[in-house]
């Protein structure tokens, strides 16, 4: 053989021995270092999971009545898997189930709808999970019905019917709470594509509110039986059962008389000002305790029944959650409204002027009209006060003075043409306040206010200056109004600038302003409180079923206000006056509790959908008692009117139910709190909802192999 065959011959032999290796290497990775992973695959071809969702944990008030709690109910479920491969596609069956359950058909269609197979904007209260899980049409549904889908399964193939837990709500004391508690849905691809959470097909999880916030603790462990089939689907062996573990509760800071006290008292403000000719479209009313941040209560309007989640949404209710014309009841206004602060934000005030260097104690005059520039700002309801004492001034809430403190300030500080470093003494102020930041609640979803400083109006001119210098262009016909027209031409030349209007106007809590109930509350909570607050806070400790305490939350600082004792101390007695002279004197007469506060009446820019102007925002702020201030109340009613005549007669309801004010004396049997706050950890009572809420499940019904009785 010649010397080059011999090498072709070895290069031969080594890939064949290179590919043997590689042949071998590959064997042996597969059976032996992969084998695990490849036995699960088979596992997984011939096993077969039934998944037992975990009892959900219960969220209680701060004295562990429930709020919302798992009970047994009877839950009608479609199977698309088999509808779909009916004649008809399941249009009969689906009407059928319709008619016994007096529900709409557009509805039970939508429910059991992938929301991909409808088109975007029709998508309501559509199904988010997959066609192969049960799809829920009738939560907690009428036992006798139920019992007839059981006994006519010819007539409802593809429809069963279960006997699962669900959220219920036993409104024990009449509290509603859906805002802040939040609700659960069912998982969704996008949930199953988290590998930190590891969920199931068929399990609820938190959606909104505290379900979502603490949704971990709740959730609890679901239990998971796997069986062995073989070709023909046959059980061949039980492979393993892992019992479901019940989720752990939540004992919030929520008082459940004074949540409802709360509710009452802004419904009932909404309809005060309509009564008074405002349109009255929404409010917002809190509690916090101000040595802790505790909410104590927290209520939205317009708010909607959250046992609709559990129900079954219609395709009607999921429109008119989100819908303008019903007030968006899915909207929180504490969190998520953003409104000018009006004349509760002279307090701010008062801090700014005093690092100005104004005297407290002076004199200073409350003209009916005061004229910067080429135009002229009025007093509120262009009074006249005269020279009067800047305190008087806080009380009878005058305007004017503060227009000609904040002109001056804006002058020093160059007008049109800053300085370098100017004082900005009321921006500061406001910013020692975090009034652009978060409070940083335990709630998704809030929402910042806006501080419009020197830098955010360089932001925003940056993002609007075309739009103003093509406003005629761009503008809508009913907005090319003269005055409109000449406020773009101004915005378009030095829309970055500060003018005089923005500065009279930030110092009374107007013009750009904006910040969301919860953080005023957060601010008077401040100014009790003389510098120092804390983040507000929903959730006090999370407890196992057997009542051990796992996790405990205790108050956080959340900053601290700089200022002189010299100027809390005046700031105090001014919020006071408020109250026993002021705008607030006619609604707190008589009441026997010290109560300091502030009204705010806010202009707003704009028109409602009907193309009527729309009416001011009611607010009242206060704290008390006066000399040892614990509680914070805020009150916000949108185009509700004047401060005192809506909103302050509504703070005035839930401080008497706070205290117990009865006939205009306290009785200390009705004291929410009589001997404040509790620190310890209350024990969970659930025994009073499952006896106290009226189920339709009946007893003695066997569905599968329960038995629910």
């Amino acid at each position: 053989m010649s010397e080059r065959g011999k090498i072709n011959l070895i290069i031969f032999q080594t890939l064949i021995f290179s590919l043997l290796f590689a042949l071998f290497g590959r064997l042996f990775y597969l059976q032996v270092l992969d084998s695990g992973r490849y036995q699960d695959a088979a596992l997984s071809i011939q096993s077969r999971d039934i998944v037992t969702p975990a009892v959900r944990g219960a969220i209680t008030d701060i004295h562990g009545s429930p709020l919302v709690v798992d009970l047994p109910g009877l839950v009608v479920f479609a199977d698309r898997s088999t509808l779909d491969k009916q004649e008809d596609k399941g249009v009969s069956v689906l009407s059928r189930t319709a008619n016994l359950f007096a529900l709409e058909y557009s509805d039970i269609y939508q429910r059991t709808r992938l929301c991909g197979e409808l088109p975007k904007d029709n998508r309501a209260g559509c199904w988010n999970g997959t066609r192969y899980q049960p799809i829920p049409l009738v939560g907690n549904a009428n036992q006798d019905l139920a019992l007839k889908v059981l006994e006519n399964s010819d007539l409802y193939p593809g429809i069963q019917v279960q006997t699962v837990p669900i959220r219920s709500y036993p409104s024990l004391e009449g509290e509603n709470v859906a805002h802040v508690l939040g609700y659960v849905g069912a998982v969704t691809d996008e949930d199953l594509k988290n590998p930190d959470k590891n969920y199931y097909r068929n399990e609820v999880v938190g959606k909104a509110g505290l379900e979502v916030k603490y949704d971990e603790f709740l959730r609890g462990t679901p239990g998971v039986r796997t069986f062995l089939v073989n070709r023909k689907e046959v059980v061949t062996k039980e492979a393993k059962n892992i019992k479901a573990i019940a989720g752990n509760n939540l004992i919030t800071n929520i008082e459940s008389k004074l949540q409802s006290s709360a509710e009452r008292a802004l419904s009932s403000a909404i309809s005060r000002a309509r009564a008074s000719g405002y349109r009255g479209d929404s409010g917002a009313a809190i509690v916090m305790e101000i040595k802790t941040g505790r909410v104590l209560a927290m209520a939205s309007y317009p708010t909607y029944d959250p046992a609709i989640w559990q129900r079954g949404l219609t395709v009607k209710q999921a429109k008119d959650l989100f819908s303008e014309s019903k007030g968006v009841p899915a909207l929180s206004r504490p969190i998520q409204g953003l409104y000018a602060p009006a004349s509760t934000f002279k307090s701010i005030s008062v801090l700014a002027a005093a690092k100005a260097g104004y005297s407290l104690s002076a004199r200073y005059d409350c003209p009916a009209t005061v004229d910067i520039g080429n135009r002229t700002y009025k007093n509120f309801g262009s009074k006249a006060a005269g020279r009067i004492p800047l305190d008087v001034g806080i009380a009878i809430s005058c305007d004017s003075l503060w227009y000609q403190i904040a002109y001056d300030e804006w002058v020093r500080d160059g007008g049109l043409r800053p300085k370098s470093n100017p004082n900005d003494y009321f921006f500061k102020a406001a910013r020692s306040f975090d009034i652009d930041k978060l409070t940083g609640v335990d709630l998704p979803s809030e929402l910042k206010g806006r501080l419009p400083d020197r830098q955010w109006k360089q932001n925003w001119y940056e993002s609007n200056k075309n739009f103003y210098c093509n406003y005629k262009q761009r503008a809508k016909k009913q907005d090319l109004t003269p005055y409109l027209i000449e406020i773009a031409r101004e915005n378009c030349i030095d829309g970055n600038k500060v003018r005089a209007g923005d500065a009279v106007n930030f110092s009374i809590g107007q013009g750009d302003t904006l910040i969301t109930p919860l953080k005023l509350a957060e601010i008077y909570a401040a100014i009790g409180n003389k510098g120092t607050y804390y983040k507000p806070q929903i959730a006090r400790a999370i407890v196992d079923p057997d009542g051990k305490v796992i996790k405990e939350f205790k108050p956080e600082i959340g900053g601290k206000v700089e200022a002189e004792k010299t100027t809390w101390d005046f700031l105090h007695r001014s919020l006071r006056m408020v109250v026993t002279q002021g705008t607030a004197a006619g609604v707190f007469s008589g009441f026997p509790v010290e109560v300091s506060g502030k009204t705010g009446t806010a202009q707003v820019f704009g028109r409602n959908p009907n193309g009527s102007a729309k009416d001011d925002t009611s607010w009242f702020a206060a704290y008390a008692p006066t000399n040892d201030p614990k509680y914070v109340v805020v009150i916000m009613v949108s185009q509700g009117g004047f401060g005192a005549s809506t909103s302050g007669v509504a703070a005035k309801d839930v401080l008497a139910t706070l205290f117990g004010v009865t006939g205009g004396r306290v009785d200390p049997e009705k004291v929410i709190f009589p001997s404040g706050v509790p620190n310890n950890i209350a024990k969970v009572d659930l025994m009073r909802a499952a006896k106290e809420t009226k189920n339709e499940v009946g007893s003695g019904v066997k569905i599968g192999s329960v038995i629910v009785k």
